[in-house]
């Protein structure tokens, strides 16, 4: 893509949503210069910053914004760490009368583990017998 058609695009985002074009370029204005400033501390991956910028430009600035501040509420020393990626879907239950619904106030929404656990009685199958030629035993 040319810069001339980011330019475009970025414009006619600004036109049609304006609160989310605000919102995100407050956000990046933040990681550009406050967040370096005190440092990058947070506990989750991705950043909080970068999550609540993916979750306004998904779910636009009303339930964006509240899926995001529910994601830095958690995020202090006695919160949730780790991988916590934006949902998939907003809850069925949410309504924008009831913003606190859009968020996760608790837990992380990590995707499933897809690899099952390596069992160390698969590693040996020889029973340890090193006395056949080609086979070795991992000890």
């Amino acid at each position: 893509m040319s810069k001339l058609h980011l330019f475009k695009t970025m414009i006619i985002s600004a036109v049609r949503r304006p609160g989310v074009f605000i919102a995100r370029t407050l956000i990046r204005i933040y990681q550009l210069t406050l967040s370096s400033i005190f440092g990058r501390h947070c506990r989750h991956l991705p950043s909080c910053s970068f999550y609540t910028d993916e979750a306004i430009d998904r779910y636009g600035f009303w339930a964006g914004g509240w899926v995001g501040l529910a994601r830095v509420c958690r995020c202090h020393p006695l919160g949730t760490s780790g991988l916590d990626l934006v949902p998939d879907a907003l809850p069925a239950t949410a309504r924008w009368y009831k913003p606190w619904t859009y968020g996760r106030w608790r837990g992380t929404n990590a995707p499933p583990a897809t690899r099952p656990c390596m069992v160390c009685e698969d590693v040996d199958k020889d029973g340890g017998d090193t006395s056949k030629p080609g086979l070795t035993s991992v000890r």
